[in-house]
């Protein structure tokens, strides 16, 4: 940020559609905040079988117990274990963060959040045919 404070991103993405349907932006980022979001979000887009991981908390295993998602672990140094997930946060970093110096931790959650958007939308994707991943969702949906 412009005051030179740092802050955390926590992406999730589908593997196959590569829909990025959301993201945790703030300063500390808790297991139990992640689980939160995660009851959150299933809400909206249902529970996946499996979910990776990158690292362990008990808030995360109990997750895992009360809703039946497999945590897929990653080896540490292995980031192409979780190869869309790595790949999002590249194209995030170079399209997104590498640009501009964020006012303040609002601010980089309302950029963070218009660029998820335009990801998910408009950005053609090579992998999906050059369909944005909600174009390839409706094509496969159809």
């Amino acid at each position: 940020m412009a005051d030179y404070r740092r802050f955390r991103i926590l992406n999730i993405v589908d593997d196959c559609s590569r829909i990025f349907p959301g993201q945790i932006v703030d300063i500390s980022i808790s297991g139990a905040r992640i689980t939160r979001f995660l009851d959150a979000l299933a809400l909206r887009t249902g529970l996946p079988e499996e979910r990776g991981a990158e690292g362990t908390s008990k808030a995360m295993f109990d997750w895992s117990e009360r809703t039946g998602v497999r945590l897929r672990f990653i080896e540490p140094g292995k980031p192409v274990q979780n190869a869309f997930v790595e790949s999002l946060n590249d194209k995030l970093r170079d399209e997104c963060l590498n640009l501009p110096r964020f006012r303040s931790l609002r601010h980089a959650r309302e950029e963070i959040e218009s660029w998820r958007r335009h990801y998910n939308t408009e950005r053609p994707h090579s992998a999906l045919g050059y369909l944005s991943p909600m174009e390839f969702l409706m094509t496969t949906a159809a």
